[in-house]
């Protein structure tokens, strides 16, 4: 919960009255994307395609929060679909918490490079509770030419305890990062 509710507080103070075209992956029950449609952007809600029951999720929080018009899409990390090809370029592409099994990093960063050749300035916009010391995403962003910001939480707030009435991150660690093209690259 804490994963999601720093990205939402920045999210939110970060895309307020922005009209930026935004992609949550990985979305859920889409917290961050809702709030960032509600500040005015341009949201698409994804998640695995092979996952029914979280596109849905997103279809019902978008419907709590009177929000019938954001876009649901299946994507499945690591492949290229017709999903994938027909979305538009983006601005930003928020991830709460997808880095969860080592498994699947390089898919989901396979997903995000894509993106990023379509807009070269796209950025990821990322938290995650570290669950491990021998989890690291370094080569991974080397191999795929990315690199890497490290936005302190106190530098919005979200380095509380009880954070949105959750214990995170209390003794957890939770990381806010961005993620993006390599300048070499640029």
């Amino acid at each position: 919960m804490a994963c999601m509710s720093g990205l939402v507080l920045w999210s939110w103070l970060n895309t307020f009255g922005i009209t930026e075209v935004i992609c949550q992956i990985g979305a859920g029950v889409s917290l961050p994307g809702v709030v960032a449609a509600k500040c005015g952007a341009e949201v698409i809600l994804s998640d695995s395609s092979e996952l029914p029951h979280c596109l849905e999720n997103c279809r019902q929080s978008c419907w709590m929060n009177d929000l019938p018009n954001i876009h649901i899409t299946g994507l499945t990390w690591g492949q290229i679909s017709p999903e994938l090809l027909t979305l538009p370029a983006l601005d930003i592409i928020l991830a709460s918490d997808v880095f969860f099994e080592p498994e699947d990093f390089e898919d989901i960063l396979t997903t995000v490079y894509y993106l990023i050749q379509r807009n070269p300035h796209v950025q990821l916009w990322t938290t995650y509770q570290v669950r491990s010391a021998e989890c690291s995403l370094e080569a991974l962003l080397y191999k795929w030419e990315l690199q890497c910001i490290h936005i302190p939480l106190e530098s919005f707030g979200a380095d509380k305890e009880h954070l949105a009435e959750s214990a995170l991150p209390g003794r957890h660690t939770v990381e806010m990062m961005i993620i993006s093209l390599a300048k070499n690259v640029l």
